[in-house]
C-alpha cells in the first residue's frame, strides 16, 4: 500500500521529500546490537521483503517490546500515558510516519486527528512506533529513505557445501583437545 505524502515534514528541504511515496510497514523485531548498548528496531514492509532498522534507545525498545508480546505494565509506561492523552481529549492517533533521513538521522511524525483537521507533530522514530504499536495506526516511511537505508535480503544466498573431510582438520583438533584442562587451578 503506497500513500500520498501531504505535509508530514514541510520543513524538510526538497532533497529530503524525494517522490513523495510512503510505504507501509510493520514492526519485525526489537533486536539488541552487540557493538553498543543500544537496541534496534526492524521494520518491514507489508507488501514485500524490504527491511529499514533503526537504532533506539532502551526504554524505548522495552516499550515496544512489552506492547508486542501482549504484556502490561502494571502503571501506565510514557507512551501509554500519550495514548490515554490524546484519546481523552477526543482526539486519535491517524498514522505515523518517517519521512526523512538526515546525517544519519530519522525524522518522524505523529499524525494526529482532532476536530476534523490533521496535524503532525513532530517524533522520534522510536516514540512515534511506540505510540503506533499501542494504536494499531499504520507505520509509514517515505521511499526515499527505504532507497537510501532499507535492507533488501539476496533472494539467492549462495551456501557452501561442506565436504567430510574439509571438516575433518577441525574434528582431529578438536578430538585432541585435553578436556580436564580447562578451567582447572
Amino acid at each position: 500500500i503506497r500513500y500520498r505524502w501531504r505535509s508530514a515534514c514541510r520543513l524538510r528541504t526538497e532533497a529530503t521529500r524525494g517522490n513523495g511515496y510512503m510505504v507501509e510497514m510493520v514492526v519485525e523485531s526489537v533486536r539488541v546490537n552487540l557493538i553498543n548498548p543500544n537496541r534496534v528496531v526492524v521494520l518491514k514492509e507489508k507488501e514485500r521483503d524490504r527491511y529499514l532498522a533503526i537504532v533506539i534507545g532502551g526504554p524505548e525498545a522495552d516499550a515496544i517490546a512489552i506492547k508486542l508480546q501482549d504484556r502490561d505494565a502494571p502503571r501506565p509506561l510514557t507512551h501509554d500515558l500519550i495514548k490515554n492523552i490524546i484519546e481523552n481529549v477526543g482526539a486519535q492517533v491517524v498514522r505515523i510516519t518517517v519521512s526523512s533521513l538526515v546525517d544519519q538521522v530519522y525524522y518522524a511524525s505523529i499524525v494526529i486527528k482532532s476536530n476534523g483537521s490533521e496535524m503532525d507533530i513532530d517524533s522520534r522514530p522510536s516514540d512515534a512506533i511506540a505510540l503506533a504499536v499501542r494504536t494499531g495506526v499504520p507505520i509509514l516511511v517515505s521511499e526515499e529513505v527505504l532507497e537510501a537505508a532499507g535492507i533488501v535480503p539476496d533472494d539467492e544466498v549462495e551456501s557452501e557445501v561442506v565436504t567430510e573431510e574439509e571438516l575433518k582438520p577441525f574434528r582431529d583438533f578438536i578430538n585432541q583437545l585435553d578436556l580436564d584442562d580447562l578451567g582447572g587451578e
